[in-house]
């Protein structure tokens, strides 16, 4: 009798805590609380009054149980508790019409009393067993909404961090295309001091063969200008002898006249080779290969090189020695660019002596050599191999593999660019070549390069 007492406390409290759980218990507090109290004075008065009015108490509170379902059904804060009321249901019905037979024939529900316990004990089973199962139930969609808040959080995380990620992807990309732009400005500004360098390279180049050819070109200029003198005088003396009627004397001097007109002839064709010599070097190259007498080529630019040298330093004295293999004859190379090489590998070797002359005293002599030979090549025909030697501080070996390097240099600052070994290094290879030195420190260097050449060789001669 009392079990619906019992059951509407129990209800009520269950609603509460859950309300008070989602936050929205003050909304229905006192309406709950009044819930309560009138609970609690039904189930007074069912003690106080036994008999009918104990039913008529019963059965109100059924009522109150009645009202609580109503509120559950209609009310969206309430909906989620639908499920734990099915379980309820069953005991009030049978709970109310128990009590209204009660109330009406107590003796009718006397015989028939045990239907109405076994019914009611059918309730109580259904409830528990609905109870515990919607209990398990709701564990489970909590269970379920947890997991759903937890994956919501972390899609919010991750949508946090993936919008994180495109802004640093945004700023990153913005540097590197900042920083692509100013390396792009950079490389441009790069290439363009690089050609103004390799042109100042080659300048350098030009003014020192320049200087040598000034000294070189020196001397035939003398021997014209002295056998002009030596003729106008003959000139004189051969007029005087005619005059006299010496056809004897008159005929020796012009003979004298002819051979010294010779020797001017001779002396103008050396100046007019050297001055077209430094035409050549000066033009810029075309790429053509031409037939060349490397021997001549590399005898020729030796002394320019050594002249203009001396002509830098008049104290600079150093001995060259040449090895030319007759054999070679000409072969086809671009000779401005080979006549390029051989100046910047003179002008090394002069350098290197004449620094080492600076500390090693008067006993040291300065040579720098120059040797021409047929080498075996690596598929077919042979290679012409040139070789350039000093025997000055030769190479420190820590900076060797530079050497080749562009802008690297070991001379004192505006003393080289740095370009020379690297434009040679470039045109043998554009010969098909190769490049290499040899290198004891404190001994000297050697610097060769081998061309590529043909089975049948330009004779010497053409």
């Amino acid at each position: 009798m009392f079990l619906e007492f019992v059951l509407a406390l129990i209800i009520i409290r269950y609603l509460r805590t859950q309300l008070r759980k989602d936050g929205i218990l003050p909304a229905w507090d006192r309406l709950l609380t009044i819930g309560i109290i009138i609970a609690v004075a039904f189930l007074i008065f069912g003690i106080v009054g036994r008999g009918h009015t104990g039913r008529l108490a019963a059965l109100l509170t059924d009522g109150l149980l009645g009202y609580i379902i109503y509120f559950v059904f209609t009310k969206k804060e309430f909906i989620k508790f639908k499920s734990a009321t099915y379980a309820v249901m069953p005991y009030i019905g049978v709970s109310v019409i128990k009590n209204i037979t009660a109330l009406i024939s107590n003796d009718f529900y006397e015989e028939w009393s045990r239907p109405f316990e076994t019914a009611e004990l059918f309730a109580v089973i259904w409830l528990i067993a609905t109870w515990i199962l919607s209990r398990k139930q709701r564990k489970a969609l909590e269970l379920e909404r947890l997991k759903a808040l937890e994956k919501e959080k972390q899609y919010q995380l991750s949508e946090a961090m993936k919008a994180s990620l495109e802004v640093q992807v945004a700023e990153r990309t913005a540097a590197l295309t900042q920083q692509k732009e100013e390396l792009e400005h950079a490389l441009g500004d790069l290439k363009a001091t690089q050609a103004q360098l390799i042109q100042s390279e080659k300048m350098a180049s030009l003014g020192e063969l320049t200087a040598g050819i000034a000294h070189e070109i020196q001397n035939p200029l003398n021997f014209i200008n002295n056998f002009s003198e030596v003729n106008t005088e003959l000139i004189t003396e051969l007029k005087d002898a005619m005059a006299k009627g010496d056809m004897e004397e008159a005929k020796a001097i012009a003979d004298d006249i002819t051979a010294n007109e010779q020797k001017i002839n001779h002396h103008g064709k050396r100046a007019d080779a050297i001055v077209k010599g430094m035409l050549q070097h000066s033009r810029s190259s075309g790429g053509q290969k031409e037939p060349t007498d490397i021997n001549a080529l590399a005898d020729e630019y030796l002394r320019l090189s050594y002249q203009g040298m001396r002509a830098k330093d008049k104290s600079f004295n150093a001995t060259l020695q040449t090895d030319f293999n007759a054999d070679i004859g000409k072969i086809d190379v671009v000779p401005q660019d080979i006549g390029r090489v051989l100046l910047n590998l003179y002008n090394n070797a002069f350098y290197a002596v004449n620094e080492k002359k600076k500390t090693a005293g008067e006993t040291y002599e300065p040579i720098v050599s120059v040797c021409t030979k047929k080498v075996d090549g690596k598929s077919d025909g042979y290679r012409v191999e040139i070789r350039v030697k000093d025997n000055g501080n030769g190479i420190p070996q820590k900076v060797l593999d530079k050497i080749f390097q562009p802008f690297f240099t070991t001379k004192p600052s505006g003393q080289g660019t740095g370009l020379g070994l690297s434009l040679s290094y470039d045109i043998i290879k554009a010969h098909g070549g190769e490049i290499k030195v040899e290198t004891k420190e404190g001994e000297g260097s050697a610097f060769f390069f081998q061309l590529p050449v043909k089975d049948d060789p330009i004779p010497a001669q053409l």
